[in-house]
């Protein structure tokens, strides 16, 4: 027993003498590397960069460490910057690249280099490449290309191929790196993106694996993380956040988590930094995430191709101030939803569009009244299929399909399909659905407001619309049925004092003019054929409501009362506007 534990202890002994050499042997050489090799191996870096980027690049760095035992390498405190002179040659012959780069980093790591592997047998294979902290600026500028110069470029194995076999890294990771992406001609910053980091995942480059379809840039993965983003918008009326935004091509997915869009003033405020109206929005969107994105054409076409986008949950605020004129000339037209995409300067092709618990505030400020009225669509749910701009995939389908639900003033369900015709010149669609029932007077704070009517009793028990509409109005049938309809007809109040009731015009119109109930007794439901006149300054969400509210109101008995268009409505707040400053000026 003795025997058999004194030859376990001497063949410890031996494997530990082993290692001691070996670490002894290992430290000596990297001594001897270090002081011998080090200066050597450096300039023959430096001169590698130069040489191989035609003298565009200059490669420094402070110090280089290696460690033989576990086969890493580090530089430090690195820097790649571009030879502006250099490039101006470059420019001059037609062969400058659009984008050069600024790099700094605190470290570039190397670990588990297989050194043999790559003396012996030109392989390059490694465990782990990091830079740590790194600044890179990316400089665009515009570039000719002469004609005789513009053939397809080699491949990236095709330029090392001559000096290495293979590379095979089994991670690559860029750490918090800062990236700016500025305008070569004006210096000035277009992007910036601060606390990103990707992973790249397997990396491969042979004579294979450029042709691999499962790999994208020669890799199995490359996954990337956005974290902290904070920026003004460009008037510099909002602040964008972003709390991470992260992607993966394995995936094929990108998702973004707590974008907000926050206006930097209050309403009225900035409504007035403008010398027109200008929309305001207050945005929050707990989540968006593309998935199925075809990266690949992204990448190499700058179009987005994805089967699904998926908003939700989030909270819209939207704020107008009716005191504000249109920007003359202005068609809001150009707004449709339709309309807009069409306007997007990036080819766009989404299979379906899924919203989830989207709540919807939409805000007027009506300057008569000096009261909001607000609409509120609450938990907006539904999908929209098909949605694009992309002119091979509108040849196959040009109509984008909206399905949508939600809840009215906190009470009742709407429900609603939105066909849009995507390559019509006159923004076509056509809408259907229906609302269920209410209490009509929880539409008080917006009909009081927004339309100086107060609701004093009425039960909404349903309503419908089909209504076919373009940019020149809309025209279709709505069914509306309700009992014991009775109204107050208002008088705006003067310096922010509330809306008074006209008794007389409210007894008449409830008298001779309001049918309080559909069906009357006796009779069958009345309904609405509606035809409306859609005036340059009517946004789609005005065209959309006042098509529908005119059949109401015509079911009601008061369709002969015209309804103002918004250019009318803006006249008489020119008229209330100065009418108020010449009384202003008799009191003074």
């Amino acid at each position: 027993m003795t025997d058999h534990k004194s030859g376990k202890n001497k063949v410890w002994k031996w494997i530990a003498g082993i290692l001691a050499v070996l670490i002894i042997a290992g430290t000596g050489t990297a001594l001897y590397l270090n002081a011998k090799w080090k200066p050597i191996l450096s300039q023959k870096l430096k001169d590698a960069v130069v040489n191989r980027s035609y003298k565009l690049y200059k490669l420094d760095f402070n110090d280089i460490s290696f460690n033989l035992l576990t086969g890493s390498a580090a530089l430090h405190e690195v820097s790649l910057s571009p030879d502006t002179a250099v490039y101006r040659q470059l420019q001059a012959l037609g062969l400058a690249p659009a984008n050069i780069f600024q790099v700094k980093l605190k470290k570039l790591q190397l670990n588990r280099i297989a050194l043999l592997t790559a003396y012996f047998k030109r392989k390059i294979e490694m465990n782990a490449v990091i830079l740590e902290k790194p600044s890179i600026n990316m400089i665009h500028y515009q570039v000719k290309k002469r004609p005789e110069l513009e053939k397809e470029a080699p491949t990236l194995y095709e330029m090392i191929s001559n000096r290495v076999r293979s590379v095979d890294v089994k991670a690559i990771r860029i750490i918090d790196a800062d990236f700016d992406y500025i305008n070569g001609e004006s210096s000035k910053k277009m992007h910036s993106v601060k606390h990103l980091s990707i992973q790249v995942k397997h990396f491969l480059l042979d004579s294979l694996s450029q042709f691999d379809t499962t790999r994208y840039c020669y890799a199995k993965d490359i996954g990337f993380e956005l974290t902290g983003y904070r920026a003004l918008s460009k008037d510099k009326m909002y602040t964008m956040k972003v709390d991470t935004v992260k992607g993966s091509t394995a995936d094929q997915s990108i998702s973004v988590t707590g974008f907000q869009m926050i206006p930097m003033y209050t309403d009225l405020q900035f409504s007035r930094k403008y010398t027109y109206g200008k929309d305001r929005y207050d945005l929050k969107f707990n989540k968006i995430s593309l998935e199925g994105v075809d990266l690949v054409r992204l990448n190499t076409e700058g179009s987005i191709r994805a089967k699904s986008l998926k908003i939700g949950p989030a909270k819209v605020n939207i704020f107008v101030n009716r005191e504000m004129p249109p920007p003359p000339g202005l068609d809001k037209v150009r707004n449709f939803p339709h309309m807009a995409l069409k306007r997007l300067s990036v080819p766009a092709s989404i299979d379906t569009v899924q919203l989830t618990n989207i709540d919807v505030a939409y805000t007027e400020y009506n300057p008569i009244s000096q009261k909001r009225g607000t609409v509120y669509f609450q938990n907006l749910a539904g999908n929209i299929r098909n949605l694009t701009n992309d002119s091979l995939q509108l040849v196959k389908n040009n109509h984008a399909i909206a399905n949508l639900e939600a809840l009215v003033m906190k009470t009742s369900k709407i429900a609603v399909q939105i066909d849009f015709n995507l390559t019509d010149k006159n923004a076509a669609f056509h809408y259907k659905g229906n609302v269920g029932p209410m209490d009509m007077k929880v539409l008080n704070p917006m009909a009081k407001d927004m339309g100086l009517v107060e609701i004093e009793s009425g039960q909404m028990q349903s309503a419908a619309f089909d209504i076919y509409a373009n940019a020149k109005g809309s025209s279709g049938k709505v069914n509306f049925l309700y009992k014991d309809l009775k109204i107050k007809l208002l008088k705006e109040g003067e310096d922010g004092e509330p809306a008074k009731k006209k008794g007389l015009l409210s007894f008449l119109a409830n008298s001779l003019l309001i049918k309080n109930d559909n069906p009357s007794k006796g009779e069958a439901p009345r309904t609405a054929k509606v035809t409306f006149q859609r005036t340059p300054a009517a946004s789609f969400f005005n065209l959309m409501w006042k098509s529908f509210f005119i059949g109401m109101r015509e079911i009601v008995g008061i369709g002969a009362v015209p309804v103002k268009t918004p250019e009318q409505a803006m006249e008489k707040v020119k008229d209330k506007k100065k009418e108020r400053r010449e009384k202003k000026a008799k009191r003074n």
